[in-house]
């Protein structure tokens, strides 16, 4: 579960969508929400969209790995897609916040791969949010006061990237994902391969 957290336009929906794009091997994990669906945005491949009731049925029924309320909309991650994927051999992207990196890290640490993207300055990233053209300004003055919130956890995740430049920050999340999936414990087989390697015929016969 390799999991891209950062502040609202920090870059990692940008760096996602980039990694989807170069690795065949890798699935976007798609969230539930309650919020409504946007124009251009697809059912079942942007998100899972439910009423509040059905989310909440789900919240008591534990059919979340990590779930969270972020601006007023509950968000989460359904586990029984994810482990069934997992148990395939598929590796899942996570883009969420440092609340579900945490609940996630409680219930399959070892699986989780978290990365946290930070942007170059506070400056950049208002400009960035502006920049959008979605949000009036007292919606950014609330996502510029929840991405200090955010930043705060950067220690807890296990990579940092900074966003000055987003082919080289794409290039360095995309290393980590490939340094993560060469470890010895990830690679499926391995055993088996060394155990026929030492089996082999001794040298010179």
């Amino acid at each position: 579960m390799f999991i891209l957290s950062s502040p609202s336009g920090a870059g990692k929906t940008t760096i996602a969508r980039k990694l989807l794009a170069a690795d065949d091997q890798l699935c976007l994990s798609v969230s539930a929400t309650t919020r409504p669906m946007r124009d251009g945005e697809v059912e079942g491949k942007d998100y899972h969209f439910v009423p509040q009731p059905e989310f909440d049925r789900m919240v008591e029924e534990h059919e979340f790995l990590e779930w969270a309320h972020v601006f007023g909309h509950s968000y989460g991650t359904p586990k029984a897609h994810i482990w069934n994927g997992m148990k395939d051999g598929k590796d899942f992207l996570f883009d969420i916040d440092w609340q579900g990196t945490q609940q996630l890290n409680q219930r399959a640490s070892e699986d989780v791969v978290p990365v946290f993207i930070l942007p170059p300055s506070i400056d950049e990233l208002r400009r960035r949010l502006i920049a959008r053209g979605t949000d009036d300004a007292k919606v950014i003055d609330a996502r510029m006061e929840r991405a200090r919130a955010e930043i705060s956890h950067w220690s807890e995740y296990r990579y940092v990237v900074v966003n000055d430049d987003i082919d080289r920050c794409f290039a360095q999340v995309r290393e980590i994902l490939h340094a993560e999936r060469m470890r010895r414990e990830r690679q499926t087989g391995l055993v088996r391969f060394v155990r026929e390697l030492m089996a082999g015929p001794p040298p010179g016969a």
